[in-house]
């Protein structure tokens, strides 16, 4: 990527960027943000990706406070030792645990699940949280792109890996469910499929909006799928809009400035965040319903690519390619 193209897709992230942290401010202004309300989840269980830090942790500790067996998907031990200890502490729920699962790593995603398998328990939410986010170029332990191998091909895996659990846990009326976090990023994404990785050239901010790109495209190809297979399953994306978490550090110095100052007006905090994530994962209002994206607890439009049925099955056969998976979808068009 040319310097000039590195700096549009620069601008375009943080004006995507902008345009969230303007309306949080003004809906601030009108009162703020309420809290949803919803009914207890007792005997369900769910995996959040990324559950020991920011949004993960906050997902986690609300579904723990409903009554679910929450299980941490995380990379740091000695983090996830903390954070499963002050769940318990602050939920008086017993039943979270955590399973190592770097993202990063196809080895390690398999063991997890694996792992996950021998408890022999079912799994009725699986929210897709983790991600890294304008890192500097480097790769993954299998050689991708790290923000389109950790953010999209790793949750990509795993839910492959966890659909037949998800399938089995399911009932009519009382569908399992597949939340997978994107973000206002996506909108000024660009998918480039004959080089997803960035090889010929590198932009952090455009690696990270295709990648937000990339798991919209992924949720509406994931949710068809089931639904033609009469699973089940649901599939929704949820967009938890800017939070104050500790993702920012590769962000432009004038950004991290402005939230180190104005983190508590202008960005929600990581609870606000995560109520999206848990609205899509336990409201009875989309019991049933997939293929939503989802923004302050409702849905709305993502980018009209995204609903290209065409770009959602090549992206889909190109993903179980590099992750080494068959691609059976094709009898369910």
């Amino acid at each position: 990527m040319s310097p000039l193209s590195a700096v549009r897709a620069a601008l375009r992230v943080y004006a995507a960027g902008t345009a969230v942290v303007v309306a949080q401010l003004l809906r601030r202004c009108r009162g703020g943000f309420a809290e949803p309300v919803f009914p207890r989840q007792p005997e369900r269980v769910a995996v959040v990706t990324g559950g020991t830090d920011g949004i993960g942790y906050a997902t986690a500790k609300y579904l723990a406070r409903l009554g679910m067996h929450v299980i941490l998907a995380g990379n740091n031990d000695r983090k996830a030792e903390e954070a499963v200890r002050k769940i318990k502490e602050e939920t008086l729920n017993e039943k979270v645990e955590f399973l190592y699962c770097d993202l990063a790593s196809m080895m390690s995603i398999r063991q997890f699940v694996q792992n996950f398998k021998m408890k022999k328990i079912p799994l009725h939410v699986l929210v897709n949280n983790a991600g890294v986010m304008m890192v500097p170029q480097r790769k993954t332990k299998d050689g991708f792109e790290e923000h389109l191998g950790l953010n999209y091909l790793g949750h990509f895996l795993l839910t492959h890996l966890l659909l037949d659990t998800l399938k089995a846990s399911g009932s009519p009326g009382r569908c399992a469910r597949v939340v997978t976090v994107s973000s206002a990023t996506h909108y000024v994404g660009e998918l480039n499929l004959d080089d997803l990785q960035g090889s010929t050239s590198y932009s952090p901010h455009g690696a990270y909006a295709q990648s937000k790109l990339a798991l919209v495209l992924f949720t509406y190809r994931l949710q068809h799928l089931l639904a033609a297979q009469g699973s089940h399953v649901t599939a929704n994306v949820v967009d938890p809009g800017v939070v104050d978490t500790d993702l920012y550090k590769h962000l432009f110095w004038g950004t991290r400035l402005l939230k180190k100052l104005f983190h508590w007006w202008l960005f929600k905090t990581p609870d606000e965040g995560a109520w999206t994530s848990v609205y899509a994962a336990v409201t009875p209002a989309l019991e049933g319903v997939g293929g939503r994206y989802l923004y302050n607890e409702k849905a709305t439009k993502s980018l009209a690519l995204t609903y290209d049925r065409e770009l959602q099955r090549q992206l889909w056969a190109r993903s179980c390619q590099m992750t080494g998976i068959p691609d059976g979808s094709g009898d369910a068009d």
